[in-house]
């Protein structure tokens, strides 16, 4: 594609988005960027969260691994996915109604409810790290893609390429906040699942002539399977490890994250929301699945051509949207991939934003005089979490080696496992007087004996993968009922 052509989508994709946010924020206070006024259609919120759900990970990683053999083969991520149901049906039924009936503003609030000051400040540290951590893993392969195939090229570095949609980014989420994510958030998910059905079209219609033909092509193939039983305990592909981690990591990575759990907060009520949650997860599981076709019809293409499959899986998808197909796919690709890319990070810094705010500064306690200080302090706060996005990304660019999927959930596994402990322990016992040293120690010792036991293979051959996220909660929940002994005894 020409980059003049490139450039004019791009420009023409963040004029729309910041029309969007013009319309939507209106006299932006703190009440509209933290919780949208708590106004927010259900319907509108259980779209957009799909988009925001997915991002550049399902975008381009999960098609990349259908066919590339290891963990996730085939369309054994399904059984991850099934796993996502369950963890969301535990958000809808236990999280949701205990933070509408707290009224918390981030959830981390609940934590100081219950278990006190230090376990609350931990909380939303983990959070910091662990969103800031995870959004620059997604913003960082789709900013990749850009910068390989039609940046680079150009002479724009890759730091330029970054540093420039951030900016885009905060031009139109820096006022609005929360309010303006649910409604961009909405277009960006259209334009992705389009992006993935045009492009899954477009190649059935190449290889078969017709426009399903690509359900034959699968169920023929060998990348159609979904369960995986035989391999035991250390196959990576095995059900019970994927629907476990599917449920554990959707209850941490969206109950128990600000980002996911911001927007959900801003429906009018708690019926709303929980109807909200299940319509989400349903059709999570069939988007899921499309992804996953395209993958399988993204190998068959490649097969059928002769093109060699790249060594990162990861790029597959934009070599052939971007070299095989129509001007018209590589177009919609680059849409879907800006659409993956802006999903991604708004919500992040609006979300971090909202926690540092809240949980760290107490904006939201402020007298109302002071209002034009809170908004000055929150602008620069987005500022901030926006320089510190740019800089992770820049520096995982120079270090990274890992499969970009893999890499986001080992390291979720290690940062959100405190929070997994602390919020288990609070809905179970909820101690207030807990001892605040305890739950420091705990909480920065957990992560790093998971590391240790996982890296130094002391289960007998059994690899950890994405479960090291649940040991991780379990020595994490072990802290803390040692911390709350010692402390009474």
């Amino acid at each position: 594609m020409s980059p003049v052509v490139v450039l004019i989508v791009i420009a023409s994709y963040f004029l729309v988005l910041y029309l969007i946010s013009l319309r939507t924020r209106g006299r932006a206070d703190n009440a509209t960027f933290f919780t949208a006024n708590r106004q927010s259609p259900w319907y509108v919120v259980a779209f957009g969260m799909i988009g925001a759900s997915l991002s550049g990970v399902t975008f381009i990683s999960i098609p990349g691994v259908v066919g590339a053999g290891g963990a996730n083969e085939a369309f054994s991520y399904m059984q991850m996915v099934f796993g996502y149901v369950v963890g969301y049906a535990f958000i809808s039924i236990v999280l949701l109604p205990i933070y509408y009936r707290l009224n918390v503003t981030t959830i981390y609030e609940f934590l100081n409810e219950r278990l006190g000051w230090t376990s609350y400040k931990m909380g939303a540290a983990y959070f910091l790290i662990s969103r800031s951590i995870g959004a620059a893993f997604r913003l960082y392969l789709v900013a990749l893609v850009l910068d390989i195939f039609i940046f680079a090229p150009l002479g724009v570095p890759f730091w330029a390429t970054v540093g420039a949609t951030i900016i885009l980014i905060w031009i139109y989420t820096f006022q609005g906040g929360i309010k303006t994510i649910v409604w961009t958030d909405t277009l960006q998910t259209t334009f992705m699942i389009l992006a993935v059905i045009l492009t899954l079209v477009s190649i059935s219609q190449f290889l078969t002539g017709t426009t399903l033909g690509f359900i034959d092509l699968i169920a023929q193939s060998d990348y159609d399977r979904i369960f995986f039983f035989e391999g035991g305990w250390e196959d990576p592909n095995n059900f019970f490890k994927q629907f476990i981690a599917g449920a554990l990591i959707t209850v941490v990575m969206t109950g128990l994250d600000q980002d996911m759990m911001q927007k959900n907060l801003t429906c009018r009520n708690i019926r709303e929301a929980q109807l909200n949650m299940t319509t989400f997860s349903l059709i999570l599981v069939v988007v899921n699945l499309i992804f996953l076709s395209l993958g399988a019809m993204l190998y068959i293409f490649a097969n059928a051509k002769g093109l060699a499959i790249p060594e990162r899986t990861d790029q597959l998808y934009p070599m052939i949207a971007l070299e095989q197909l129509s001007p018209f796919i590589s177009i919609v690709f680059v849409i879907g991939l800006i659409a993956a890319a802006y999903s991604t990070a708004d919500s992040a810094l609006t979300s971090l934003t909202t926690s540092f705010c809240v949980d760290f500064l107490g904006l939201h306690t402020l007298r109302s005089q002071e209002a034009g200080n809170e908004k000055r302090t929150r602008w620069m706060v987005h500022l901030g979490f926006s320089i510190v996005l740019f800089l992770i990304i820049v520096v995982f660019h120079w270090v990274n080696s890992d499969a970009v999927i893999n890499g986001l959930f080992k390291a979720a596994g290690y940062t959100y496992g405190p929070i997994l402990g602390l919020f288990t322990f609070a809905l179970i016992f909820g101690y207030k007087q807990m001892d605040g040293r305890g739950v420091a120690i705990t909480c920065i010792l957990a992560p790093i004996l998971t590391f240790w036991l996982d890296a130094n293979d002391l289960f007998c051959g059994f690899e950890l993968g994405f479960l090291n996220l649940l040991l991780n909660g379990i020595l994490s929940f072990a802290g803390l009922l040692l911390s709350l002994k010692w402390s009474r005894s």
